[in-house]
């Protein structure tokens, strides 16, 4: 039943997003020959074949690039950039072709009303078909039919996420364990007997999908279960009872046809993906500092009034691949000894702030020199922040992957930063958020960062 509803979703939503490029396409020369009164280039015969084209292009493109699997369990944001990076791809090769064909008379200002509404119109209609599902999902419509193997630890994480997002459809109509008394109740779901009973089980009901959560204890019942379930044409997922020392995407190597985890996969690791982060950290650090250099110059001449010492203030962090390096802030504290300097832990209310020190932490105006650092190569625009010498010695101890943070460049801002995980918050959050950034790297996640940086990022009650 859910592979029928996604077909006939699949069949509306590509015959919606055709129409929506033919709207798009018929208002762009609306709004471009009638509404401003441009001066025609091409006939509306020509127009009405270009449509027909652009209709087929976009199609394909749409499809190629996956916007028509199920997004049941993609968040908004990543749909939106999916949908972007279709519609970009469309419009270049829209260009290429009216290049190609002679068709240079084509209005630029028509392309671009074109790709505007195309883009705004398609995530209206993305947004109302997530509502209308999220509808006839909490009637009990379109749901997924699931059957949990493990009532464990494992089992009590996956159930913890269907209850967190019911909008994912899942529902689960039983669990098989053979630890657990049959005819009572796991989690307030009932228990339908052992692993022994899965045939039984899977004759008798209707399930979409099988979740296997056995521990190491039952790990040796597995291959049982997948021919089982393989016999039944049943989809299964597996929690492997080692799940939280992988990476939520691991990357498998094949090492003569012996299938091996990568525990950790790095992005960056990839030469051209750093590089690219690398050029980006360069022109954004030259950009950020002729926009900021009044403020710097402005906060420069407020240090010197309210306090003696020092403008800058530098201070050693452990960078990437555990190398030291001296990170530059604005001084926004009275001057202290090394010792005080290296093992103090700054708190709300600290006496040691100045005034204006206590402005410009509250306000992230004490980070702008970092970009300094960016440009040398100490630091990137985006990343896990760095922490001192003896802070990592502590945190390495008794905080577990605490130092896997420094197997990319140490940022400005990060998405433990974006998430209000600032000054004196859980150490063991950060790491959750830093880790999340290091194994799902995108070039779009760091645009993502510094977006949410500059509308909420600069101001924070946590900030000390």
């Amino acid at each position: 039943m859910i592979k029928e509803n996604q077909k006939y979703l699949n069949r509306v939503q590509i015959a919606l997003d055709l129409s929506l490029v033919a709207v798009s396409m018929a208002v762009s020369y609306w709004g471009r020959f009638v509404l401003l009164d441009g001066a025609r280039s091409l006939t509306q015969i020509q127009m009405v074949e270009i449509t027909a084209v652009t209709m087929a292009l976009y199609g394909f493109i749409y499809s190629r690039m996956g916007l028509y699997r199920p997004k049941r369990k993609d968040s908004l944001f990543k749909e939106i950039m999916e949908i972007f990076r279709a519609n970009g791809i469309g419009i270049i090769l829209l260009m290429v072709g009216l290049y190609y064909f002679k068709l240079e008379d084509f209005s630029r200002g028509q392309l671009l009303l074109f790709f505007i509404t195309n883009m705004v119109l398609m995530l209206l209609e993305r947004l109302a078909v997530r509502l209308v599902l999220r509808h006839f999902r909490s009637q009990g419509f379109n749901l997924r039919h699931c059957l949990v193997i493990g009532a464990n630890e494992i089992s009590d994480d996956f159930i913890n996420r269907v209850e967190k997002n019911r909008h994912w459809g899942y529902q689960i109509d039983g669990i098989l364990d053979n630890w657990v008394t049959p005819a009572k109740e796991y989690r307030g779901y009932p228990v339908l007997g052992g692993i022994s009973k899965l045939v039984e089980t899977l004759l008798s009901q209707h399930f979409d999908l099988v979740v296997i959560a056995l521990t190491s204890e039952d790990a040796e019942d597995l291959g049982y279960i997948l021919a089982q379930c393989e016999k039944a044409g049943i989809k299964t997922n597996i929690i492997p009872y080692y799940y939280k020392y992988v990476p939520t995407q691991p990357y498998m190597d094949d090492l003569d046809g012996l299938s091996v985890i990568d525990t950790r996969r790095v992005p960056l690791d990839n030469w051209f993906k750093s590089g690219m982060k690398r050029a980006f950290d360069i022109a954004f650090a030259l950009l950020a500092i002729l926009i900021t250099s009044p403020v710097m110059l402005f906060s420069v001449l407020m240090i010197k009034l309210t306090s003696p010492g020092p403008v800058i203030f530098h201070q050693e962090r452990v960078g990437l691949d555990r190398r030291n390096f001296m990170m530059y802030k604005f001084r926004s504290m009275h001057v202290q000894t090394d010792e005080e300097e290296r093992e103090q832990w700054t708190t709300k209310n600290d006496p040691r702030k100045t005034k204006w020190g206590a402005f410009m932490r509250k306000t992230s105006i004490d980070e702008l020199p970092q970009f300094f650092n960016v440009l040398k190569g100490d630091m990137s625009v985006v990343g896990p922040r760095p922490e001192r010498p003896f802070f990592v010695e502590k945190f390495r101890e008794e905080v577990p992957r605490y130092m896997i943070k420094h197997q990319v460049r140490p940022g400005i801002t990060g998405w433990a930063q974006v998430n209000g995980l600032r000054g004196d918050t859980s150490i063991e959050k950060r790491i959750e958020h830093d880790l999340y950034y290091i194994e799902n790297w995108t070039f779009a996640f760091d645009l993502r960062i510094v977006f949410l940086t500059v509308f909420k990022g600069f101001v924070n009650k946590n900030a000390y």
